[in-house]
């Protein structure tokens, strides 16, 4: 009788707890966009009732970005920034991986330039700026340069960190069987590294976005840095803030579209896979 009587109670528990796990959320989706139109609605509000020229409404900046993108004065300055950014983050990344990989396979070269590795990634990559423009001048090298400096450590870093965590069993047994360092390197090594590399080439992006449009603002050079700044000294606010919102939805597109490249290219990796219950 009384384990008849605690049963029912289990069931009865386990039902309630099923029961609360069936409240659905609402989908992340709908929960960003009705935070989005919140922000939008606060800043209306605020720009509104506070009625201050630097803050310009959501209207007038949506109406000057459609102005910018029908009349084609985004197209340039947009280019113009994937023109450097691209290019450095192709630098970074492929010097990384050649310093990197070298560094995280040999324990003694990493104690000995770990220190200058960490000395030379705190340095702030807008402070070489007086440097770079008196070597180079205002042009899209020294945007491409700053945003190198800045962007090549992460993937140096992740590169070192994927040499580092070959699995011992894995390493000894290549060597015991006295397999050539290139076919280690290649079926080792690589394999092992590739899910950290992925993950500092997206790191590297998003550096390299950053410091070109805070270069392009600080030189100019320009781009949407020079085009934020014009508008800035012109006086118009409202473009300004468009600019920046394009700014904004570029690097979310950068961001997600490198997340869902690593998660494709990856998918054979265990940290990709989806696991079935």
């Amino acid at each position: 009788m009384a384990i008849d009587v605690a049963s029912r109670m289990s069931t009865k528990s386990a039902s309630r707890t099923q029961g609360r796990r069936r409240v659905r959320l609402p989908s992340s989706r709908v929960a960003q966009i009705v935070v989005v139109v919140a922000v939008l609605v606060a800043w209306q509000l605020f720009a509104t009732i506070g009625d201050l020229g630097a803050v310009p409404t959501p209207v007038a900046v949506g109406a000057a970005a459609i102005t910018a993108v029908v009349e084609g004065s985004l197209w340039g300055p947009l280019g113009a920034t994937l023109a450097s950014w691209g290019v450095s983050l192709i630098l970074a990344v492929v010097v990384g991986v050649a310093v990197g990989f070298p560094l995280g396979a040999s324990r003694i070269a990493y104690r000995m330039s770990v220190f200058t590795l960490d000395f030379l990634r705190t340095i702030p990559a807008l402070v070489l700026v007086p440097l770079v423009v008196l070597l180079y001048g205002s042009g899209l090298e020294s945007t491409i340069l700053l945003a190198f400096f800045a962007a090549v450590w992460a993937v140096i870093m992740q590169t070192i960190y994927g040499a580092h965590d070959v699995d011992k069993v894995a390493r000894d047994t290549f060597r015991s069987f006295r397999i050539r360092r290139g076919d280690t390197l290649l079926f080792l090594l690589v394999p092992t590294a590739l899910p950290y590399i992925a993950t500092g080439i997206r790191l590297a992006a998003a550096i390299c976005l950053l410091v070109t449009i805070s270069a392009q603002i600080v030189i100019p050079a320009g781009g949407l840095g020079e085009s934020i700044l014009t508008s800035q000294l012109g006086g118009d606010i409202p473009t300004m803030y468009s600019y920046i919102v394009f700014c904004g939805l570029l690097g979310v597109g950068v961001n997600a579209g490198f997340a869902r490249m690593e998660k494709a290219l990856l998918s054979w990796h265990p940290a990709h896979r989806t696991v079935i219950a």
